[in-house]
């Protein structure tokens, strides 16, 4: 485990703690997921953030005037506290390492699945219900269109994957030929 990984774990579990008190970590979780994506997405932000040649306190002027309103105050406290020890980089897997202590938490997990097309609300539940009794905990569907798949789906949940996409299918399928071949 790095180095990165080590702090952003305590950052984590930090926040998560502050957040728990009031009673706020689903929501804190959805601000550093969109906190996220609007740093990722805006290469001005990240270089303006990231730039040596910008001192701390004036990044945390625009920072904080951009946030303000928009973000919990555990959030914004987080982002400060980032920014003033130069360390704002870790803040993706902070969210990684929040999400997993939230999830153990609350018994939620979530699932990543890869269709062909979007899927809706409905099929989302279905989903949800069906691999939330295989696993035992409550199912957050995170959907993605692979255009690379024939058919069928495939789940992510963890760091175990149930492929039930035509291509795996057939995949499994030349397998059992080859071993009554031989």
């Amino acid at each position: 485990m790095s180095r990165e990984t080590v702090v952003a774990s305590r950052y984590a579990r930090a926040l998560y703690e502050i957040s728990g008190q009031e009673g706020r970590t689903l929501e804190v979780e959805q601000e550093l997921k969109a906190l996220i994506e609007v740093l990722h997405n805006e290469t001005d932000i990240q270089q303006f953030i990231l730039s040596p040649k910008i001192s701390t306190s004036k990044k945390w002027e625009v920072i904080r005037s951009g946030l303000e309103g928009k973000l919990s105050q555990p959030v914004v406290s987080l982002v400060k506290m980032l920014i003033d020890r130069g360390r704002i980089e870790i803040l993706p897997e902070l969210l990684t390492s929040y999400t997993k202590i939230t999830g153990e938490a609350l018994g939620l997990a979530d699932a990543l699945v890869y269709s062909t097309y979007p899927l809706s609300d409905g099929e989302k539940q279905e989903l949800a219900a069906e691999f939330g009794v295989l696993v035992g905990k409550k199912i957050r569907i995170i959907n993605e269109v692979d255009k690379e798949l024939l058919g069928g789906i495939k789940v992510r949940i963890g760091d175990t994957l149930y492929d039930g996409s035509l291509s795996g299918k057939l995949e499994r399928l030349e397998k059992s030929f080859r071993r009554q071949a031989l």
